[in-house]
């Protein structure tokens, strides 16, 4: 169990302020991360990694010479959100391009991937670089949908080798990638994890028993079987992966990773076996690491990763570097630099009376749909936990309120309908994090879009913004409608809030209609198994049961149309 922690909802950033705090020789602390505190080239490929928190060393731990510039922390198990990944990386970049890594999991494709635009369209070179080398989570013909585990710290310690050695962003990529598809990793676990103020873990191994391919969120394995002695735990990791050894390779770099509860001890014992098995193939291991690298709060279990070692990957591998976590080489150098952690006031556009008046009216609608979230937050959360982590509900309570205070404050400060929606998206996607923290900001940012700030908008106009969130979410989160998401009850919201706009009704009519939709796809959810996400390889699981995306959409839907239905005081029309 998680026992150390003032608040819970503290607990990751509590937990990087001392590890900063603890670490000023290798980082230097700045909001939602840490940049690397020790001297770099004036021109570098700037490294930046990250994820949720409660897997360290991963990603703190890995910044510092020779590795990463700058580590991306959201909350326990979630994504951090677009604008911080953004945020740290304007401010690790050494004008020559930034790689992104992170492992390949949903929340992080979809928060990653919109900073990587962001940055782009300000001109900053960014290539993104999903870590996927858990073979338990799909097939090698489909090793881009692989999940990302401890692989992370051997693809991650390669870019950055490369980076350091002044390579562009073009070679430092090519050789990232060629590194990741030479990872593999597979793990067990022998007991789940507890989230900080949770009253029991996210999953149970029976007693005398342990779970195969484990992911690092508390995803239970994808299948049981009965403990076994070292030896044979070690044959089973080892030969799970050497079915995947590429013909003709002959040494090997391997990680046998500790998932936060699991002893020293037993790993090096077992490492004996592990190493024995691996020599017996013929294989030679270059600088073995035997540790805790990627964890999972307080799992039990342990993973095995291998990366097959060409001449250029093994070089990489050797190659200098000084952190936390590894280090190749003894000494370091303190930075002479000060990094400018201050971001540019923001500066709304000008706004007319309408405007406002609309943006008072989406402050109300965000507030109800934040009371709404708030009260199903329980219930939500045990719908996510059939077949996910469980933490939907809090991460829909947390985004919401975050994004009824930032719209709040939008609005004092003058803004109007469109900014107010904005600035309201982007402080959801920053403090939910996860995959529904970043699908919901990326809605509501992309919904904005239809707005405008001096003027009320028009039912046309609110359809419109719903048709490009809809859009964005689709076009960057990957899902489709018979997926399972949130998707399948967006689609009928979205269709049917524009038929009836175009038909000529008033807007609460047009989206009490379409929220009844959204409803009914969100039930029928139910005979779905899920295709995307977490919840892929154990999707049996779900069946029967409601996507909580879904049905927190419907939700929302809902309560806002009970707000829509009353009638404003100074309005004369049914538009906003």
């Amino acid at each position: 169990m998680t026992t150390i922690f003032d608040r819970p909802e503290h607990f990751a950033q509590d937990a990087l302020r001392g590890y900063a705090a603890i670490y000023g020789r290798y980082v230097k602390a700045v909001p939602g991360g840490v940049l690397r505190s020790t001297p770099r080239a004036a021109r570098k490929v700037a490294l930046v990694v990250g994820g949720g928190s409660g897997h360290y060393p991963a990603f703190a731990g890995y910044v510092g010479e020779g590795m990463a510039d700058a580590a991306v922390a959201g909350d326990v198990f979630a994504s951090p959100s677009t604008a911080a990944v953004a945020r740290i990386c304007r401010l690790a970049e050494r004008k020559a391009g930034i790689l992104l890594g992170y492992g390949n999991y949903a929340g992080d494709v979809l928060n990653f991937g919109l900073a990587a635009e962001r940055l782009r369209a300000e001109g900053i070179d960014v290539r993104v670089l999903p870590v996927t080398d858990d073979v338990a989570s799909a097939s090698p013909e489909e090793h881009l949908r692989r999940r990302g585990i401890a692989g992370d710290l051997v693809v991650f310690k390669l870019a950055g080798a490369a980076a350091e050695e002044g390579r562009d962003l073009d070679a430092v990529e090519a050789l990232a990638k060629h590194a990741n598809r030479r990872t593999v990793s597979f793990g067990v676990a022998f007991g789940g994890c507890t989230l900080p103020g949770a009253a029991g873990p996210l999953f149970s191994v029976e007693k005398g028993r342990m779970a195969l391919g484990l992911g690092i969120h508390g995803e239970p394995g994808i299948a049981e079987q009965a403990l076994v002695p070292a030896r044979d735990l070690a044959a089973l990791l080892v030969d799970r992966l050497l079915a995947e050894r590429p013909d003709g390779t002959r040494k090997v770099a391997a990680v046998l990773n500790g998932l936060g509860a699991t002893k020293y001890e037993e790993l090096f014992g077992l490492w004996t076996h592990v190493s024995a098995r691996l020599e017996s193939a013929g294989l030679e291991v270059v600088l073995p690491e035997v540790g805790e690298y990627v964890t999972s709060l307080d799992m039990q279990g342990c993973s095995l990763t291998l990366l097959w070692l060409d001449e250029a990957l093994e070089r990489l591998w050797r190659a200098p570097c000084e952190t936390a976590v590894l280090t190749r080489r003894e000494g370091h150098r303190l930075a002479d630099e000060i990094v400018d952690e201050a971001e540019a006031d923001l500066t709304l556009p000008p706004s007319s009376e309408a405007g406002r008046q609309a943006g008072r009216r989406i402050v109300a609608l965000i507030g109800a749909l934040a009371a709404a979230l708030s009260v199903a937050e329980e219930a939500l959360g045990r719908l996510d936990a059939q077949a996910g982590d469980g933490d939907h509900g809090q991460g829909m309570a947390r985004g919401s309120s975050a994004a009824r205070d930032a719209a709040r404050a939008a609005l004092s400060a003058g803004a109007g309908a469109r900014s107010v929606l904005a600035m309201a998206g982007d402080a959801w996607a920053d403090r939910a994090g996860g995959t529904s923290g970043a699908l919901w900001g990326l809605m509501l940012r992309a919904w904005s879009n239809a707005l405008s700030d001096e003027a009320a908008p028009e039912p046309a106009a609110v359809a419109d913004g719903a048709r490009q969130a809809l859009e964005a979410v689709m076009r960057l989160g990957g899902a489709r409608p018979g997926d399972k998401t949130l998707v399948d009850a967006l689609v009928p919201f979205v269709e049917t809030l524009e038929r009836e706009a175009s038909a000529g009704q008033p807007l609460d009519e047009a989206w009490a209609k379409a929220a009844q939709a959204a409803e009914a796809a969100a039930v029928a959810t139910a005979s779905l198994t899920p295709r995307l996400g977490r919840a892929r390889p154990i999707a049996a699981r779900s069946l029967g049961h409601r996507d909580a995306g879904a049905v927190s959409l419907a939700l929302c839907a809902t309560a806002v149309g009970k707000v829509l239905a009353r009638p404003l005081r100074s309005r004369n029309d049914r538009s906003f």
